[in-house]
């Protein structure tokens, strides 16, 4: 008698974590999109800033497009910009990233 009464239970507390498996499953699939790569480049820097090391400071690949490196650096000097308790170093840096990663040198001329 007591068999039947504990098969049962051990079907209902099947179903019921089956059920919350799937609800936590759909919520997981259903939350926004994020960035992989969420970690700022950490260490030194190189004495002359190659187009790796920017790509590193920037958080996006060496073969970003444009517009993405703009955003990359944006986002990156809000987090860094001097007013706001950041380093003018840093800034400098970050700065000189976004140049190399445009293509830009101090010896060129491009328009800003």
């Amino acid at each position: 008698m007591v068999a039947p009464l504990i098969a049962g239970m051990a079907v209902a507390a099947a179903a019921y974590a089956g059920k919350y498996g799937i609800r936590a499953w759909q919520a997981f699939k259903a939350r926004p999109p994020t960035a992989r790569m969420r970690k700022f480049y950490e260490g030194g820097f190189q004495p002359v800033m190659t187009r790796r090391e920017a790509a590193l400071i920037l958080g996006v690949r060496e073969s970003t497009p444009t517009e993405k490196v703009k955003e990359a650096h944006r986002r990156v000097m809000v987090a860094n910009h001097p007013d706001a308790g950041g380093s003018h170093y840093l800034a400098s840096k970050i700065n000189e990233a976004k140049d190399i990663m445009l293509r830009r040198t101090k010896g060129s001329n491009s328009a800003f």
